[in-house]
C-alpha cells in the first residue's frame, strides 16, 4: 500500500475498529500526523495559537487509535492492548515492537489478509484492494 492509498484508507476507515491493517498502511498514516502535526505546530508558532494543531490533533485521534487497533488485529491481538499505552515507557515499546511484527498470514478471527492477492474486505469502498 502506498503513502496516498493509506492516507485515504486511514479516513475512509476512520470510526473502522473491527478490520484488519498491514504494516504499511499504518506507518504511512503515522508519517502522514507526524508532517501534518509538524506542519501545523509551525503554523501555530508563526500565528502565535495553538488552534491549528489542537484541531489537527481533535481531527486525526480517532483514525489513529482506529488504525492502531486494525494493525494489532492484523497481529491477531485484541486492540484493547493499545490501552497498554498507559503504561509508561514500557507500554510504548511493548506497542512499537507489535507495530514493527508482521501481521498473520491468511485469514484470522478480525478478517481476510489485507496483503492476499484477493482479499476483499466487506466494508471496502471503490474495490480497491487492501
Amino acid at each position: 500500500m502506498g503513502f496516498g492509498k493509506a492516507v485515504s484508507t486511514g479516513f475512509i476507515k476512520y470510526f473502522n475498529f473491527s478490520d484488519r491493517a498491514c504494516r504499511s498502511e499504518f506507518w504511512y498514516w503515522t508519517l502522514f500526523v507526524a508532517i501534518l502535526g509538524i506542519g501545523a505546530a509551525l503554523i501555530d508558532l508563526k500565528l502565535d495559537t495553538q488552534f491549528i494543531s489542537a484541531a489537527f490533533d481533535v481531527a486525526t485521534f480517532i483514525p489513529s487509535l482506529a488504525i492502531s487497533v486494525r494493525r494489532l488485529h492484523d497481529l491477531d491481538e485484541p486492540g484493547w492492548w493499545v490501552l497498554i499505552s498507559f503504561i509508561p515507557i514500557l507500554g510504548g515499546i511493548a506497542l512499537l515492537i507489535w507495530f514493527v511484527i508482521k501481521g498473520t498470514d491468511g485469514p484470522n478471527q478480525y478478517g481476510p489478509d489485507p496483503l492476499a492477492a484477493n482479499s476483499r474486505l466487506p466494508d471496502q469502498q471503490f474495490g480497491a484492494p487492501a
